[in-house]
């Protein structure tokens, strides 16, 4: 991500959208929309967006994990490796 960011008007967008999403899309930075001077809106490529979700993802997973051990749920490490060991043993 660049240190300046990028930022578009509204009417720039109407007017040249598809140049606008090029752009998006190549340096992989998104595009901040604003309307009346306010961003309103970001634009950012399909690649970002879906590596953004995942990585969202990955980070829900892991809050649940610390949520369950906080709680007292879950498994001891040696029991899993115990466990692990035993099925890498009869494969």
């Amino acid at each position: 991500m660049s240190a300046m960011p990028n930022i578009v008007p509204i009417s720039e967008l109407r007017q040249d959208a598809s140049a606008i999403v090029k752009r998006a899309s190549a340096s992989g930075d998104p595009v901040f929309i604003t309307q009346h001077g306010r961003a309103s809106a970001v634009l950012v490529s399909a690649g970002s967006y879906e590596r953004t979700q995942r990585e969202l993802e990955i980070l829900r997973i892991l809050a649940q994990g610390e949520a369950d051990i906080a709680a007292g749920d879950g498994y001891e490490l040696d029991v899993v490796m115990a466990e692990v060991d035993e099925l890498l043993d009869r494969s």
